[in-house]
């Protein structure tokens, strides 16, 4: 009696293993390129935060369902990205056939060097949003991180004067561990606009993070 043995291809395997691990910071799940808005959102949040992989295909649920046509959904992916992205984004892009030889296009966004990158639906250069990636969802940016993201492309040696304020700040941290802008007004009895400029100097100076929330970012500790 013979055995025959199918093996999977390596390039399929590694989709397999990729999928398991669900959506997250690095990993994000479409099913069709019909909401190219959606995509292009995605692809802004990634190339603004560590890059990720965009694959297009997959369903929530983690079943790969692969695309009838993925020459067309590649082709409208692709000019969305030239149109509606400033910036352009530098990314890869990975082609995998699946057992039911539909396909799952693999997009591996690269973390930018030249942050921040902008969503232009409407052709308006005043309503052009950023989005950055926050766990396993794509949020639009708030003011402090656009603040960050700008002041990291100036590169400019960023300093500070250690006062009352910094020192009430460092103390709460000591003991919270992290902090919103609206927290340290409170605490400070500063005006919110003191309170977020001190904070967004702290994360270009190299001694707090900001991790960007939906509803409030928060700063923390290096």
């Amino acid at each position: 009696m013979t055995i025959t043995k199918h093996f999977e291809r390596p390039e399929l395997k590694t989709l397999r293993q990729l999928v398991r691990q669900g959506e997250g910071q690095h990993l994000e799940f479409k099913l069709k390129s019909n909401h190219p808005d959606k995509i292009m959102k995605e692809v802004v949040a990634f190339a603004n935060s560590d890059g990720g992989k965009l694959l297009i295909g997959v369903a929530d649920d983690k079943e790969l369902i692969g695309l009838k046509y993925p020459d067309e959904d590649e082709y409208i992916i692709s000019k969305s990205i030239e149109k509606f992205i400033f910036p352009e984004v530098n990314y890869k892009l990975e082609k995998i056939r699946l057992e039911n030889e539909k396909e799952v296009l693999v997009y591996d966004i690269l973390a930018s060097e030249n942050k921040p990158h902008c969503l232009d639906l409407n052709g308006i250069p005043d309503e052009r949003k950023i989005f950055v990636r926050s766990a396993d969802k794509s949020i639009q940016a708030s003011k402090e991180v656009k603040e960050i993201l700008k002041g990291k492309k100036k590169d400019k040696g960023y300093k500070f004067v250690y006062g009352e304020k910094e020192n009430l700040l460092m103390k709460y941290l000591d003991q919270k561990k992290e902090i919103t802008v609206s927290k340290f007004c409170e605490i400070a009895e500063i005006p919110k606009k003191i309170a977020s400029r001190t904070l967004v100097l702290l994360v270009l100076a190299g001694l707090l993070k900001v991790n960007p929330n939906e509803i409030e970012d928060t700063f923390s500790m290096i």
